[in-house]
C-alpha cells in the first residue's frame, strides 16, 4: 500500500502571500486549485481575519478574531473563488494599499449539495480524498442534542464551527480532547473546558451532535476534517519548558500548522511555510487576534514534522498539552517512494 495518496498537497490546500494594491480588485493567483475556504489575515497591519467560502458566498466574511455574526462586504469582500486563486476586492482586510498579506486556502467539493443524514438536513461542499467539508444548517433552540450530516464519510478529527448569524463564540471539536469539551474557542484565549456543544457524543462517519440549547436559532458553518495519510494530522503534544522543546512528527513537511494550548489560557497560532525564510524564522500569527505577525522564533519545519524551539506558554509550557492541526507541503515519502526534505 502506498505511503499517502496525495502526493501533490497543494491540489488541496496552499498558502499564498501578496501585497495589496488599493484598487478595485486584485486578482491573487498561485494557489494550484480553486478554493472553496479562503482564510485572509494582513500580516503587516492591525486587522481583523477574514474568513470566506463558497457555501455562504465569497463576499460574506466571518471573523475569527470577534463573535460577531457574519457580513456581507461586497465590493470590499472576495469578488469570486477562481481556477488557480481568487479575486480580492478593495477593502482593508484584503487588499489595502502598503499593506501585505496571506491567504491559506483549501478545496472543499466545488460545488454543494443536501445530506439528510442527521436529525437537521445540512448543505454541505464536500472533499472525500483530502478529508474536507463544509457544513451549513439551521438550528433552533430547542434544548435537544440534534445530528448534522458532514459528508465525509469518515468520522471527523477536527471541526470549526460558528452559528453565523448572531453574535457568539468559535466552537471547535478535536479529536484529542473529545466529545465532552470544547477544545477551545478559536476568539479566545480559554483553554479546553467541559461543555456540552457537542452533545457529549463522538463523531461518526455520517454525522457530528450539536447540543440544542447552546446553539440557539439560527444558521451555522462547519469546517470538518479527517486525517489523512501524508497530507493532515490532527493531534497533540506535551510541552517541555525548554529551547529543545518536543519533535513532532506528522509524516510529512508541514505547508501550515496551527496551534492550541488546552490546559491553559493562551493563543492559537498559525505558522505557514510562505511567510518566512528559513527555519528558526518561522513567524506567528494569532486567530484570536487582530495584531499583525511577530517575529517570534517558535519552531523549525522539518521533512517529517516540527519541532519547536522556544519556551514559550504557547507552544510549549513544561507539561502543558498543545492541540495541532497540519497540512503538508509535501508528503515525507511520496506513493512512488521519493523522500522529501527539510526546509
Amino acid at each position: 500500500m502506498a505511503y499517502t495518496t496525495i502526493d501533490k498537497p497543494t491540489d488541496y490546500f496552499n498558502t499564498v502571500t501578496y501585497s495589496g494594491n488599493g484598487s478595485s480588485t486584485q486578482a491573487i493567483t498561485g494557489v494550484g486549485h480553486q478554493p472553496d475556504w479562503v482564510w485572509i489575515k494582513s500580516r503587516s497591519h492591525t486587522e481583523n481575519h477574514m474568513l470566506s467560502d463558497a457555501v455562504r458566498g465569497s463576499t460574506k466574511r466571518l471573523r475569527s478574531d470577534t463573535t460577531n455574526a457574519e457580513d456581507d462586504l461586497g465590493s470590499n469582500g472576495i469578488q469570486s473563488f477562481n481556477t488557480d486563486g481568487f479575486t480580492a476586492g478593495d477593502g482593508d482586510a484584503m487588499n489595502a494599499s502598503g499593506q501585505t498579506y496571506v491567504a491559506w486556502n483549501w478545496k472543499a467539493g466545488g460545488s454543494t449539495s443536501s445530506n439528510s443524514n442527521g436529525d437537521l438536513t445540512s448543505t454541505v461542499s464536500v472533499n472525500t480524498t483530502a478529508g474536507f467539508s463544509i457544513c451549513q444548517w439551521t438550528s433552533a433552540d430547542t434544548g435537544a442534542v440534534k445530528t448534522v450530516g458532514h459528508g465525509l464519510g469518515v468520522k471527523p478529527d477536527f471541526i470549526i464551527w460558528k452559528g453565523y448569524t448572531r453574535t457568539v463564540d468559535w466552537i471547535t471539536f478535536h479529536k484529542s480532547t473529545g466529545k465532552d469539551k470544547n477544545a477551545g474557542w478559536l476568539n479566545t484565549t480559554h483553554a479546553s473546558q467541559n461543555a456540552n456543544y457537542w452533545g457529549n457524543t463522538e463523531p461518526t462517519s455520517t454525522v457530528f451532535s450539536t447540543e440544542g440549547a447552546t446553539e440557539d436559532s439560527g444558521t451555522n458553518i462547519a469546517y470538518c476534517f479527517a486525517e489523512k495519510k501524508g497530507y493532515s494530522k490532527f493531534s497533540s503534544y506535551q510541552g517541555s519548558g525548554n529551547s529543545d522543546g518536543p519533535m513532532i512528527v506528522t509524516g510529512f513537511k508541514p505547508a501550515f500548522v496551527m496551534i492550541k494550548r488546552t490546559d491553559g489560557a493562551d493563543q492559537w497560532v498559525i505558522y505557514d511555510n510562505k511567510r518566512t525564510g528559513f527555519n528558526v524564522d518561522n513567524n506567528p500569527i494569532f486567530p484570536n487576534q487582530s495584531d499583525a505577525e511577530t517575529t517570534d522564533d517558535d519552531m523549525d519545519i522539518l521533512s517529517n514534522g516540527f519541532k519547536i524551539r522556544r519556551n514559550s506558554g504557547r507552544v510549549n509550557t513544561s507539561g502543558g498539552t498543545m492541540i495541532y492541526m497540519a497540512f503538508a507541503e509535501s508528503p515525507f515519502v511520496s506513493s512512488t517512494g521519493i523522500p522529501t526534505t527539510a526546509r
